[in-house]
């Protein structure tokens, strides 16, 4: 992988993090502060789609099947760090979630990272 891939995969990864983000600190309340059929319904549809985008990055940036485990921790690695540290004070960084919604939000995050880094694992695996 070239270096200017590697930097290209962890701007987007902090952009990814800061867009999502903002996006939950806006309207977290609407997605995980719900019924529990639309939660669920959310927590799979989310760590799906964000998984989606990762893997679009990598084809459009034609990183090879072997290097995407590598290439999906560029991505992955500055939003879990920011996550880590945003859960620790979640109701001042999310003030229009309760307190509580911190556990659905962490789980979902999870659940996000878990299956892009699982995914590009099993390519890596099968590329080499």
């Amino acid at each position: 992988m070239k270096g200017q891939d590697k930097l290209m995969l962890f701007v987007f990864g902090v952009l990814f993090w800061v867009l999502g983000t903002l996006y939950y600190r806006l309207r977290g309340h609407v997605v995980l502060e719900v019924s529990s059929l639309r939660y669920w319904s959310n927590f799979v549809l989310v760590p799906v789609a964000s998984a989606a985008v990762c893997i679009l990055i990598l084809r459009a940036l034609h990183i090879p099947a072997r290097e995407w485990a590598t290439a999906m921790l560029l991505i992955a690695l500055p939003g879990m760090f920011g996550e880590a540290a945003l859960l620790t004070r979640f109701s001042a960084f999310m003030p229009h979630m309760r307190a509580e919604t911190g556990g659905r939000y962490g789980a979902l995050l999870f659940a996000s990272y878990a299956l892009a880094l699982s995914i590009a694992e099993a390519v890596s695996l099968r590329g080499r």
